[in-house]
């Protein structure tokens, strides 16, 4: 985090929407990038004044709109084969299990699988390639990948916004308390998310078994 603020600090606010929405669309064409980490610094900076918050906004929307549909047409091209490969290459990230997980996840959910994955990291990367590997229609995906998008780049960027706008008017002279309240907002709301998401997965598997046996 404070790597990525070092990197976005003393930049001109044109080339931080720039950087913003470059990382955010090559995550989301398949390559694990920290581009929620990078909205989050530049809503921060945004919340200082020092660029503003619908240009990040703006930038992240169409960083994860042209990323994710360059990824799914990577995916439709390539196939499951290329999900395969990238995951030997990034093992940690997209091993088979972390594909698994998100094909089972699409095949319960379908297109609301690229709607609600924009909020949660395995699937904000495989996303766009998966579903065009699965030949969802791209018209649906579309509509899903941008509907999920504008609402994930929109809602944290000005939540994180203004929460840090409110805490820097009460709290002045203690930046660092503003910082923490701004962080903890975009984090928690992000892990309520992701229990979300968990929950439906583990839900399922158990339904496998159930499904194998008849």
């Amino acid at each position: 985090m404070h790597f990525v603020e070092g990197l976005l600090d003393g930049l001109p606010p044109l080339v931080v929407y720039l950087v913003v929405g470059a990382i955010i669309a090559v995550e989301s064409m398949g390559i694990p990038l920290p581009g929620e980490v990078v909205l989050v610094s530049a809503s921060l900076m945004a919340s200082s004044r020092i660029v503003s918050p619908l240009g990040v906004a703006v930038a992240a929307s169409l960083g994860a709109i042209v990323g994710d549909s360059i990824g799914y047409t990577i995916g439709r091209r390539g196939g499951r084969a290329l999900l395969e490969r990238l995951g030997r290459r990034f093992p940690k990230h997209l091993g088979p299990k972390h594909l698994a997980k998100a094909e089972q996840i699409f095949d319960r959910w379908g297109v609301w699988a690229v709607f609600f994955g924009r909020f949660v990291a395995l699937l904000r990367i495989l996303a766009g390639p998966l579903a065009g590997a699965l030949k969802v229609p791209y018209p649906r995906f579309l509509v899903a990948n941008a509907a999920g998008g504008i609402l994930w780049a929109g809602g944290t960027t000005y939540a994180i916004y203004y929460v840090g706008r409110v805490a820097e008017k009460w709290l002045k002279g203690f930046s660092w308390v503003a910082l923490a309240v701004a962080v903890l907002f975009g984090l928690g709301t992000t892990f309520y998310i992701k229990r979300r998401i968990a929950k439906s997965a583990a839900e399922v598997e158990a339904d496998e078994p159930a499904e194998g046996g008849r």
